[in-house]
């Protein structure tokens, strides 16, 4: 799919604007940064070589305003913080060192070249590139474009959305469920989602299953949006009618995928390098599939140099399966193929590992092994995180410690943990071994 995915193109912003923006190239400093000597304490600017001395003070530079005059051997200049250090002195000796009487300050002895001041270019140097092309840029990020003076960056342009619901049993949140209606939660939380990823969203609503009806509100909805996502509508039952029209409309890359829950999801691209995600209707379905699909080219749209979440390797601390949670072997042997090499998302808790004590399996709610959910309360959950087990990593991967979901973390002890989702194994992991990619969001 990523190979599919363009990079869109750059724009310039004001800093103000650039806040969870990427940027686009590198950020090269043009000039050294501090551009001049600067102090770090309140003290006084003297030569180092005037060490155990009676000074004669001859002015004060502060930040802003600076003292003209060179410090001659023999005399000092007070200098405050952020203040330009005068030229011949060679260090700064704070306030609380000195002795002062009126206009003479008596320093100590030794005092060492370059104590107490920023010298030009300490921070940044000159030609230095200070931020590499796909940064996201935040707090730290702007903060240093403007020490360099940059009022303006470069960026990738955010991508534009189209976000819709399908299906004639949705209705909006707020209003009362008719006979066999449920409200339309997926829609807020992709919208949600999508945001965060960085997306420009617009909202469609909820499309009818009625094919010339979604045919005309997608095909508008593409004349101003670089990406298509909908909710609904990707299997193969009568009424899905997501996937015909994108086969009508450019081609399907994927039409379902070996993964559980989110197996009815599709991908294609359209004419002009645009997308179309169609993911399922089950909530932690959607979730899933836009996290693992959804997330990572929208990303690779706006330039980001990482794609995926971070990475933390952590030891489980109970035993899982790879086979759907509450089916007994024997039936899951039964489905041969379908049981088996599929990936599953398990709703665990990361927790810091306690000497001695084993997390508590406890029962797995939807969204667990073996259960897509629902559009129901107990669907829904907090947070993601994918993982791969690779049992027989040495414990020097990490600290983590992975329970289930909705059971007890490591130790009665643990105040927080990170809710995520785990992928299980194909074969059975025993408590204790080591899986890595556990992404947290």
């Amino acid at each position: 799919m990523l190979d599919h995915t363009p990079v869109l193109e750059i724009e310039r912003r004001t800093l103000e604007e650039c806040a969870g923006r990427v940027l686009a190239e590198d950020l090269i400093a043009p000039s050294a940064l501090p551009a001049f000597p600067s102090s770090a304490v309140d003290g006084y600017a003297v030569r180092s070589s005037d060490a155990g001395h009676s000074l004669r003070v001859i002015g004060e530079s502060a930040a802003g305003r600076p003292f003209a005059r060179p410090v001659a051997p023999g005399t000092a200049a007070r200098v405050l913080t952020g203040g330009v250090v005068p030229d011949g002195a060679d260090c700064v000796v704070m306030v609380e060192d000195v002795q002062l009487d009126g206009e003479v300050v008596t320093v100590p002895s030794p005092l060492r070249a370059g104590t107490n001041y920023h010298k030009v270019g300490d921070d940044v140097r000159a030609g230095e590139r200070v931020l590499r092309a796909g940064t996201q840029l935040g707090a730290a990020e702007i903060g240093i474009a403007a020490a360099i003076g940059q009022a303006m960056l470069p960026v990738g342009r955010r991508p534009r959305v189209a976000l819709m619901s399908t299906g004639d049993e949705l209705v909006e949140v707020g209003k009362r469920p008719g006979p066999g209606q449920i409200p339309d939660s997926n829609r807020w939380a992709l919208l949600a989602a999508l945001r965060d990823a960085g997306a420009d969203v617009t909202l469609l609503g909820i499309a009818p299953d009625e094919p010339d009806a979604l045919r005309k509100l997608v095909v508008d909805a593409l004349e101003k949006a670089d990406v298509l996502v909908t909710s609904g509508g990707v299997s193969v039952g009568t009424h899905d009618l997501v996937k015909p029209l994108l086969e009508s409309l450019g081609t399907v890359h994927v039409g379902r995928v070996k993964l559980k829950p989110g197996k009815p999801f599709t991908f294609a691209t359209l004419p002009h390098g645009k997308l179309a995600f169609g993911l399922p209707g089950f909530p932690v379905s959607s979730l899933v599939t836009f996290e693992v699909f959804v997330r990572p080219a929208l990303r690779k749209l706006q330039g980001f140099s990482e794609l995926q979440r971070p990475v933390l390797p952590v030891r489980l601390g109970y035993d899982a399966r790879g086979r759907p949670h509450g089916i007994p072997a024997g039936d899951a042997e039964a489905r041969g193929s379908r049981a088996r090499g599929r990936n599953y998302r398990v709703p665990v808790l990361i927790a810091p590992a306690v000497s001695g004590r084993r997390p508590r399996p406890g029962p797995h709610r939807a969204g667990g092994p073996g259960h897509q959910g629902g559009h129901d309360r107990g669907s829904h959950h907090s947070g993601l995180a994918l993982t791969s087990a690779e049992p027989g990593l040495p414990p020097s991967c990490g600290p983590g410690v992975v329970s289930p979901r909705h059971g007890r973390p490591a130790g009665s002890r643990e105040r927080s943990a990170s809710p995520c989702l785990y992928n299980a194994p194909p074969k059975k992991a025993p408590h204790g071994s080591w899986c890595s990619n556990v992404r947290s969001t």
